[in-house]
């Protein structure tokens, strides 16, 4: 593998925890957001990724030729979560029964997201920092 492979996956791994990053902002931000029906709330959104693979387990085993990719980030979608309803009838927002629907956002769940995505983001600077650090060795041999 080249050092330009290692430095294009961990720049994907990067941009894929930076969407994630913006998606947990996002869903924090609206998370105390009410709306005037349920069919309008904020939906939490969710990013859905993938790594493009093309080759097999036989296929690294014989040590084939494989060209790594990184990941790709599919789309963002919003969850499919029913709205919280809480009862307060002096809200303007709060339908005829009195309550009032807001997104359906565990932020503690959103928070444990925004540690994972912090994390891995780590890992990919350090990996690009260590293939960076490799070619700056193997460019010093012949001196």
């Amino acid at each position: 593998m080249d050092y330009l492979s290692a430095f294009q996956i961990s720049a994907s791994g990067m941009a894929l925890e930076k969407l994630r990053l913006d998606t947990v902002a996002m869903n924090l931000a609206n998370a105390n957001v009410s709306a005037k029906n349920a069919s309008e709330t904020y939906r939490p959104l969710r990013v859905i990724s993938n790594v493009p693979i093309d080759s097999t387990f036989n296929k690294i085993l014989l040590k084939q030729q494989i060209n790594p990719q990184g990941v790709t980030a599919f789309s963002v979608q919003p969850d499919n979560v029913e709205p919280k309803l809480v009862y307060d009838p002096s809200h303007p927002h709060a339908d005829d029964k009195g309550y009032v629907a807001y997104p359906n956002i565990n932020t503690v769940s959103e928070m444990v997201t925004m540690l994972q995505a912090l994390r891995t983001y780590d890992a990919n600077v350090a990996a690009m920092n260590a293939a960076k650090s490799m070619a700056n060795r193997a460019l010093e041999i012949g001196r």
